[in-house]
C-alpha cells in the first residue's frame, strides 16, 4: 500500500490526562480529514488510566480503588477490554489518516499500521510479532488478559507485550495502542472489580519491554518516536493553539463525562 502524498507530523511523548489523550485522537481526526497533517503520537498518561473498552460494562471496575489511588478511568471509542496505563510503565502512541488513504480491510490496515511498531521492537531488540495462535481468555474485562487474537495482539516469547485498536469515523482512521514497558501486575488486576486470576498468572500471559532486553524507559521511547518518524516519512509537529483549545472543550464535554464513561452516552453526538 502506497500512502497520499501528504504530509505526516510527529508529536514527540507529551504527558495528558486520559480525557485529554482519548480527545487530542479524535481532534487530529478531524484535522487530517479537513486535509491538514497526518498524525503521528506518542503519549503518556498522567495521572496514570484505566482506559476501558467501548462495550466495558462499568460494574467490572473498581471505582473506589481507582479513586483512592488517584487513577483517572476514561473510555475509549475502541472496543477491547479495560487497560490500565500506568505514567511509567505504558508507552502509548496513535497513527491518525484520512479513511480513503488506507486500505479498506481491517486486516490489511492493521498489518500496515502496525509496521512502525514492529520496527520500534526491533531497534530495541526485542523479538515480537502478532501472535499466531488463539490463547484462551483469563479475565475477559482486562484486556491483556483477554483471548490473543492474530489480528492485534502483539507477544515477545508467546506473552502479549502490546495491544492494538482501530475505529473508523466517516472521515478518518484512529489506529491507537500500548507498548509495556514496565508491569504492576497486582496493580493492573486491582482496578478491576473481583479480578478472576492473580498477579502470578497476569505476568505468565504478559512480558515487557525491560524484562526482554535492558533498555532505559527513555531508550525505548525514542525507538518508537524514531520507527514512527522513518515509517511516515516525518516532521517533528505539535499541536496548534486551536486544536489543543477544541481538545480540552472536548475531553471535558465527552471523555471526562459520567454518560460518556459510566453509561456510554456521547453528550456530543
Amino acid at each position: 500500500m502506497t500512502l497520499a502524498d501528504r504530509d505526516w507530523r510527529l508529536v514527540r511523548e507529551e504527558s495528558w490526562d486520559g480525557p485529554m489523550n482519548m480527545a487530542l485522537d479524535e481532534i487530529a481526526a478531524e484535522t487530517a480529514a479537513d486535509g491538514g497533517p497526518r498524525t503521528l503520537r506518542v503519549y503518556r498518561w498522567d495521572p496514570s488510566t484505566l482506559s476501558l473498552g467501548y462495550r466495558q460494562e462499568p460494574e467490572t471496575v473498581d471505582w473506589q480503588f481507582c479513586e483512592e489511588e488517584g487513577i483517572t478511568v476514561t473510555r475509549r471509542p475502541t472496543g477491547g477490554g479495560g487497560i490500565y496505563h500506568d505514567n511509567y510503565g505504558d508507552i502509548s502512541y496513535s497513527i491518525i489518516a484520512p479513511a480513503d488513504e488506507l486500505p479498506g480491510d481491517l486486516m490489511e490496515t492493521y498489518e500496515l499500521l502496525c509496521e512502525p511498531i514492529f520496527d520500534a521492537f526491533e531497534r530495541m531488540g526485542v523479538d515480537a510479532g502478532f501472535t499466531e495462535e488463539k490463547l484462551p481468555v483469563i479475565h475477559e474485562p482486562a484486556c491483556y488478559l483477554r483471548e490473543l487474537h492474530p489480528a492485534h495482539d502483539v507477544v515477545a516469547n508467546r506473552r502479549k507485550i502490546s495491544g492494538n485498536a482501530q475505529y473508523r469515523r466517516k472521515d478518518a482512521v484512529i489506529q491507537h495502542g500500548s507498548l509495556k514497558f514496565a508491569l504492576d501486575a497486582k496493580r493492573h488486576l486491582s482496578t478491576f472489580s473481583k479480578p478472576e486470576t492473580s498477579a502470578a498468572e497476569f505476568h505468565e500471559r504478559v512480558t515487557t519491554i525491560n524484562e526482554e532486553v535492558s533498555i532505559d524507559r527513555d531508550d525505548a521511547v525514542t525507538a518508537v518516536e524514531d520507527a514512527l518518524r522513518d515509517w511516515g516519512d516525518a516532521a517533528s509537529g505539535s499541536w496548534t493553539d486551536d486544536e489543543l483549545s477544541r481538545a480540552r472543550d472536548h475531553a471535558k464535554a465527552k471523555f471526562g463525562s459520567d454518560a460518556w464513561t459510566r453509561r456510554r452516552e456521547d453528550p456530543t453526538a
